[in-house]
């Protein structure tokens, strides 16, 4: 399971990589494991202020569709296009090429609620 140091996880397994004032958001190898092969991500909140918690969209995978929940609040600046044509790269790289948005941070502090990689990895059971 690979569980990169540089991020932080929600309890919906979500991970968020900041960098200044943006942060990007996906899934987390985990949840991409758990939910099989990935066909499908909708996601139409693009320039939408979502706070934490709340739905910014949805992934369909092959067994069953899942709510996808912002781990801290933010402006929806950027969706991931490329996974129009490839909602798979979620599968294959849910930290590089599989990020599904890009975020303003409207309350940084909120970061500091979600959980480091070591408590993720406990929060799993691994």
């Amino acid at each position: 399971m690979n569980i990169p140091q540089n991020l932080k996880y929600s309890e919906d397994h979500e991970w968020l990589r900041i960098e200044g004032e943006v942060a990007y958001v996906g899934i987390s190898d985990y949840a991409q494991h758990e939910l099989g092969d990935i066909v499908y991500v909708d996601v139409d909140t693009e320039g939408e202020e979502i706070a934490a918690g709340e739905v910014f969209g949805s992934i369909e995978a092959v067994k069953t569709v899942s709510d996808l929940l912002m781990p801290v609040s933010g402006k929806v600046l950027e969706i991931n296009a490329a996974l129009e044509d490839n909602a798979a790269a979620i599968n294959s790289d849910p930290y590089g090429e599989g990020w599904i948005i890009k975020i303003e941070l409207t309350n940084a502090a909120e970061a500091d609620n979600l959980m480091d990689a070591a408590a993720y990895t406990k929060h799993l059971g691994l």
